[in-house]
């Protein structure tokens, strides 16, 4: 799934409003959760849904209710070079030259290569790690040397 555009006024308040409720009234602990579901007629429908699947229509209105539009990506997919670049907030020329660099495993179909959405997410968390860890450090040295931070 993949909105190009961003929601609407109407749509971030309803977003919002709807992630309330629904973090209101799901279970957090179990598996699946009954839900009704209203059709056009007036018709109540018991629609069993599984809580992981819940949880992440939460976050979906959450981000909708931020004003962000949402993409979602299947784990298993395979990404385009742009693509994974678009994800890391970088140049295409640059993301080649991590997979140039075997920093983020990638399979070549013919003469395009293609990177798995999981690998790129675990590069990207490798990334974040190492940020935090500098960032630790250098709090650190701020409060060996008594800076005021």
């Amino acid at each position: 799934m993949n909105m190009k555009t961003l929601p609407s006024a109407e749509e971030i308040t309803l977003a919002k409003l709807s992630s309330q409720a629904l973090s209101a009234v799901i279970e957090t602990n179990g598996e699946a959760q009954k839900i009704h579901v209203v059709d056009k007629s007036g018709q109540s429908h018991e629609v069993t849904i599984p809580s992981s699947a819940l949880n992440m229509m939460i976050e979906v209105l959450t981000q909708l209710g931020h004003g962000n539009s949402v993409s979602i990506t299947p784990i298993h997919a395979e990404l385009t070079t742009q693509e994974g670049a678009d994800m890391l907030n970088m140049s295409r020329p640059t993301f080649i030259k991590l997979l140039d660099a075997n920093e983020i495993p990638y399979s070549r179909k013919g003469n395009r290569r293609k990177v798995a959405y999981a690998d790129l997410m675990a590069y990207k968390n490798r990334l974040e790690e190492k940020r935090l860890a500098a960032l630790a450090e250098l709090s650190a040295l701020d409060q060996e040397m008594d800076m005021g931070y």
